[in-house]
């Protein structure tokens, strides 16, 4: 035995050489194995090690009877938030399932005379039932370029005949340049393949393989042969990908395309500089009226809304937050409009002042491109409501208008990043 004769090595220096406990004591310890720590509290000590005193087996027996206490404490508070969360979601179920009724019943029957009232409001704000969410979707952002199905196959057809060509023509190597090297917006075609298995990777459905990926391709290929000018942007592919969650496959490229049209959209997936420049003007003028401190710290290190706000807007939050709240960030921003966005960014910079003021430029910027996963829309939506989309009596319509007017691009305006 190695160990022993270690031990007998020490006792030859020291002059005590060790000696093996009896064979019964031996097999005893073997046998001594507890099976918890609460055992170790509990059971006496091995034959070979001093017995506890009298005073410690009670000391240990108050410890144990403690941690019992304790455990079961954890144990009924543990099932009184599992119940709480029971209770919570079915009342949340229970509430969607009424307003699933009114929905197909009242407001949608009756769309244009009803989208606008109060009441309709408020419902819609609580978030759309998931089995409407994409009819509703469809009817707030409308089809003002008159988009068929037939035209949707029309592009498809288009895409599909420039895919052959390119796999005849260009190799793997060169699909990560063709957007930069090729004139025509078109040949973005092969950047889409890169981008789809990037697009909500843990739900696995719209990878090479999954039930989606041929769909989401499709409409992102019909889109970039439809709007050349436009072409494939990095981003589009995660709004494409909700759409297609919620609507069926002409419907989606419909919504699609309506929903980059929107002036805010087209700004972004265009790179108008000069519009994104006044979009993120107009976005400092609310932050410095609703979260005055925050706004000062981010201006002592010189961070601009660019450095957070491209990735939220090219995306819709779809990319940002989780996908359920994602969905309800959209909800009201086929209700309200762009500035639905800029207030979105708002309620998140207000849920999270407190731990950004702690923060300096990188760890704020690593903070917002990557936000925490367990945002509720509870909280969220808590702070969106606090959050006056007012200046000086300006709503943000007229401040917009207003900074479209000014042809004097300041230079506290220009985002560093944007310049480059």
């Amino acid at each position: 035995d190695p160990c022993l004769n270690v031990l007998n090595d020490i006792g030859s220096r020291t002059g005590r050489m060790y000696k093996p406990p009896p064979p019964s004591t031996r097999r005893k310890n073997i046998e001594f194995e507890p099976l918890s720590t609460t055992a170790l509290i509990l059971e006496d000590r091995p034959a070979n090690l001093p017995a506890k005193s009298v005073e410690e087996a009670l000391r240990h027996r108050q410890e144990y009877d403690e941690m019992v206490a304790e455990a079961k404490k954890r144990e009924i508070k543990e099932a009184h938030k599992r119940k709480k969360i029971m209770r919570e979601r079915f009342k949340q179920e229970e509430n969607i399932a009424s307003a699933m009724v009114i929905w197909v019943n009242e407001i949608l029957p009756n769309w244009e005379g009803m989208r606008a009232t109060r009441r309709v409001r408020e419902l819609w704000w609580q978030g759309l039932p998931p089995s409407v969410r994409g009819k509703v979707w469809s009817l707030a952002v409308g089809n003002e370029l008159n988009i068929t199905p037939e035209l949707y196959e029309i592009f498809l057809s288009r895409a599909k005949e420039r895919w052959k060509s390119f796999s005849e023509t260009t190799s793997e190597n060169d699909i990560e340049d063709a957007g930069a090297s090729v004139a025509d917006r078109e040949a973005s075609l092969e950047l889409i393949k890169l981008d789809i298995s990037r697009t909500f990777p843990s739900l696995y459905i719209f990878q090479k393989g999954g039930p989606y990926h041929d769909l989401l391709h499709s409409v992102l290929g019909a889109y970039t042969c439809y709007r050349p000018d436009v072409g494939y942007v990095q981003g589009m592919s995660f709004i494409a990908a909700v759409l297609i969650l919620n609507l069926e496959e002409a419907d989606a490229f419909i919504a699609f395309a309506n929903l980059l049209n929107k002036p805010c959209q087209l700004a972004f997936f265009r790179v108008d500089h000069s519009m994104m420049l006044k979009y993120f003007a107009a976005f400092e003028v609310f932050f410095e009226e609703n979260l005055p401190k925050l706004f000062l710290h981010f201006k002592s290190y010189s961070l601009t809304p660019d450095i957070y706000l491209i990735d939220w807007i090219f995306t819709l939050y779809s990319k940002s937050l989780p996908l359920d709240l994602a969905c309800r960030v959209w909800d009201v921003f086929c209700r309200d409009g762009e500035e639905f966005l800029f207030r979105t960014g708002l309620g998140i910079l207000r849920l999270y002042e407190d731990i950004l003021l702690q923060m300096d430029f990188i760890h704020i910027a690593q903070f917002l491109t990557k936000l925490p996963e367990d945002i509720t829309s509870e909280k969220l939506f808590s702070c969106i409501a606090a959050i006056q989309m007012q200046n000086s009596n300006k709503k943000w319509a007229q401040v917009f208008a207003s900074l479209m007017k000014d042809n004097k691009e300041g230079d506290k305006n220009h985002s560093p990043a944007l310049k480059s």
